[in-house]
């Protein structure tokens, strides 16, 4: 696991809240949910918001991008339900300033509960993160964790979320409906996947539990997927179905775990194999042999905060510039379950400094993909794809950029030139309709392919 810095502000007053779409109850056999949104090859792999918008979490892309679940436990009462609402942030959506031999930077959090017209719960808070780096400031995943425990009764509420950067000014909002179930005797909590979690044994004690509200793991680099769960009723121990089901309802992984009767409650953490169920985004579900209702909650295994590609085969196709053929067969030939060690040894062989928790090269990489989609668009093909993209992806900017033939944009034989230096390479580019269909020389093809091959051996 990378380390994290978290914050947390935990209360045990107030409300609780469920999230439409984000770990609703469902009775087995009822059909799948929808699957999950697919995206075209070429989209901004680094915006991530849509895919967790589509799991049904709480998602702002900016100006403060942010990410928020909310989870249900039994509250102490019959008449009340327990909300772990949880926002996280990544380090560079803050602004930082330097804070001694530190930096500093705060965020402020707002949070309402309404039922109708009635203000049922309002939340305020402010919070400091200190890190020890200035590459510290800049990073991409799930690194600030805020949480909020709130009872209320159950029932249907809108919540309104504001997350203001302190350093900057600039916030984010995100509103939706919310349903609160009512959770007793023969139920079980919402799946709850945690970065942290002491079980808990009465419905009167406070939930130490740190939650991963992306619920997201990363391929090759974590094993498991925590998930903490509780059942409530009475006995020794509460036998308990779980499974990972894929985007066409199909099970990927299943199991039966024994929650232990630690008080007044039964309770757990289950430990779900990342190498079973595979990339992408994925439900857990979970059920008890004497209830027909099943409880589930998204949870989706990428290759890395920077990285939220929906699955391994899509992954190796986005690397056909970046690295060896040799590598890549070795990566389409590993079976399901050798896959994550597979990725982690090319993560291994591959990463330009090792001592640093993200991959450099990979994240240059895909920011080049990023600028191709938007610079080379042409018959409404992804700009990666395209000769000129094909280029600029795998060789970067080139030193020095020319073009002939006139400035009418749609004059047949238009040329680009490409110049790296470096490479000692002229690469040309013939617009040969006039309607900006780049397309690179046959000379230019080959020299082109022989400077990968170069780049790629070093």
């Amino acid at each position: 696991m990378l380390r994290r810095v978290w914050t947390a502000a935990v209360m045990a007053a107030g409300i609780t809240i469920a999230l439409s779409g984000c770990a609703g109850r469902k009775r087995v056999g009822d059909a799948p949910a929808p699957a999950p949104d697919q995206r075209a090859e070429g989209t901004d792999l680094t915006d991530a918001t849509r895919v967790y918008q589509n799991m049904g979490l709480l998602a702002s892309p900016g100006p403060v991008p942010f990410v928020g679940s909310v989870a249900y436990l039994a509250g102490p009462t019959p008449d009340s339900t327990l909300a772990l609402i949880t926002l996280s942030l990544a380090n560079r959506a803050l602004t930082f300033t330097r804070d001694g031999d530190r930096f500093r930077a705060g965020y402020e959090v707002q949070l309402d509960l309404r039922q109708g017209e009635t203000l049922v719960h309002h939340v305020e808070a402010r919070e400091v993160v200190r890190v020890a780096s200035f590459k510290e400031t800049s990073r991409g995943d799930e690194s600030i964790i805020f949480q909020q425990q709130l009872s209320v009764a159950p029932g249907q509420y809108v919540i309104a979320f504001a997350v203001r950067d302190a350093g900057a000014g600039k916030s984010a909002t995100q509103e939706t409906l919310l349903t609160v179930p009512r959770l007793g005797a023969g139920t079980l909590s919402t799946p709850i996947t945690v970065l942290d979690a002491t079980p808990r044994g009465s419905t009167d004690s406070v939930p130490r539990i740190v939650a991963s509200p992306r619920s997201t793991v990363a391929f090759g680099r974590d094993t498991t997927i925590p998930v903490y769960l509780e059942g409530y009723g009475t006995g020794a121990r509460l036998p308990v179905t779980v499974a990972v089901r894929g985007d066409q309802g199909g099970a990927l992984w299943t199991d039966t775990v024994s929650l232990e009767n630690r008080g007044t409650l039964f309770s757990g953490v289950i430990n779900v194999p990342v190498s079973r169920i595979g990339v992408g985004v994925t439900t857990f579900v979970a059920w008890r042999s004497d209830s027909p209702d099943t409880t589930r909650t998204p949870v989706f295994v990428t290759f890395g905060d920077e990285l939220p590609v929906a699955s391994f085969d899509e992954m190796v196709s986005y690397l056909r510039f970046f690295t060896t053929p040799q590598r890549l067969q070795a990566l389409r030939a590993a079976p399901p379950e050798q896959r994550a060690a597979a990725w982690a040894t090319f993560l291994r062989e591959t990463d330009p400094v090792p001592s640093t928790p993200q991959h450099e090269g990979l994240n240059e990489y895909f920011g080049r993909i990023r600028v191709a989609n938007e610079r080379f668009r042409e018959e409404g093909a992804p700009g990666w794809v395209t000769d000129r993209g094909m280029v600029f992806v795998s060789l970067g900017e080139p030193d020095q950029l020319y073009e002939q033939g006139g400035t009418d944009v749609n004059q047949r034989g238009r040329a680009q030139v490409w110049e790296y230096r470096q490479d000692r390479l002229q690469l040309v580019f013939i617009d040969q309709t006039g309607f900006g269909r780049w397309r690179l020389t046959t000379a230019s093809e080959a020299d082109f392919q022989a400077a990968v091959r170069r780049a790629q051996s070093r």
